[in-house]
C-alpha cells in the first residue's frame, strides 16, 4: 500500500510538472510522465488492462471532432466517458507526441486554438488532457490519495504540536531552574523532563507516560507547580496520538 501511494503521489507530480512547464519542455515531460507508468507497477497494470482491447483508431474518430457549418471548420477533443476508455484514449494519445507521430505543435494548432498563442493553447490542452488524466487516476486510486491526504495532515498536525511542545518544555525547565527548591530536587526535576524530551523525540510511548507520571508526582511533592503544567500535559497528550 505504502509503494501505491508513494507510485501514484509520484504519478500526479509529474501531471503537474506538465501542466505547469514551459510549452518548449513539453514533449520531455510528456515521456517523463510516460517513464513514470513503466516504472510503477500498479499504474503499468492499471494502463496495460485499459489499453487491452481498445480499439484506438476508432476512438480518435470519436474524440477528435471536426465540426464544419459551411463558413467556419472547428476542431476540438471530446474525451471518453468513461473512466477505463478515457484514461486508454489519453494514453495512446501521450505515446503518439511522444513518438512524434502526432507534431504537438500542429495539434495544439487544430484542437486548441484559443487566441492563436501556443501559450494559452498549451494551458487548454492541460486542462483539458492532462487535468482528465489526473482526475482519473485520482478517482481509481481513490483510497490510496486519501491515505495520502491524512498522511499530509497527521505529520501538519504533529509539526505544530512538536512545536508548541518544545516551547512548552523549555519554559518548564526554566521554570524550575528558578523554582526555591533544594539543588537536589532541582536536579531530579531538570533529569525526569531531560529524559521526557529524549523519549519525545524517539516516540516511546510507555517512557513518556511513566516519566509524565513521575515529573507529575515530582511537582505535586516539593509544591513547584507552574502555570504552563496544565498545557504541558496537554500538548504531550496530543502529541502521543500523533506517534
Amino acid at each position: 500500500m505504502s509503494d501505491t501511494k508513494e507510485q501514484v503521489l509520484s504519478f500526479l507530480d509529474k501531471c503537474e510538472e506538465l501542466k505547469s512547464c514551459k510549452f518548449i519542455m513539453a514533449t520531455t515531460k510528456i515521456k517523463d510522465l510516460l517513464k513514470c507508468i513503466v516504472n510503477c507497477p500498479d499504474l503499468y497494470r492499471l494502463f496495460e488492462t485499459v489499453t487491452s482491447g481498445f480499439n484506438y483508431l476508432e476512438a480518435k474518430s470519436r474524440c477528435l471532432v471536426t465540426v464544419n457549418d459551411g463558413i467556419f471548420v472547428r476542431n476540438y477533443v471530446v474525451l471518453p466517458q468513461t473512466v477505463g476508455q478515457r484514461l486508454a484514449f489519453i494514453f495512446c494519445l501521450l505515446v503518439e507526441f511522444d513518438k512524434d507521430n502526432i507534431n504537438l505543435n500542429d495539434f495544439l494548432r487544430q484542437y486548441f486554438p484559443e487566441d492563436g498563442s501556443y501559450f494559452a493553447s498549451y494551458q487548454a490542452f492541460c486542462n483539458t488532457i492532462i487535468k482528465g488524466l489526473q482526475d482519473c487516476i485520482s478517482q481509481v486510486f481513490r483510497e490510496e490519495i486519501t491515505l495520502i491526504e491524512q498522511d499530509k495532515a497527521k505529520s501538519s498536525a504533529k509539526g505544530e504540536i512538536s512545536s508548541s511542545l518544545s516551547v512548552s518544555l523549555s519554559q518548564e525547565v526554566d521554570f524550575i531552574s528558578k523554582c526555591l527548591i533544594s539543588e537536589e530536587e532541582k536536579e531530579n526535576g531538570l533529569k525526569i523532563l531531560a529524559a521526557l524530551t529524549k523519549n519525545l523525540k524517539a516516540g516511546n510511548v510507555e517512557n513518556i507516560d511513566a516519566l509524565l507520571c513521575g515529573y507529575s508526582y515530582f511537582v505535586l511533592n516539593n509544591k513547584c507547580v507552574s502555570d504552563g503544567i496544565a498545557e504541558l500535559i496537554e500538548l504531550i497528550e496530543a502529541y502521543e496520538k500523533t506517534l
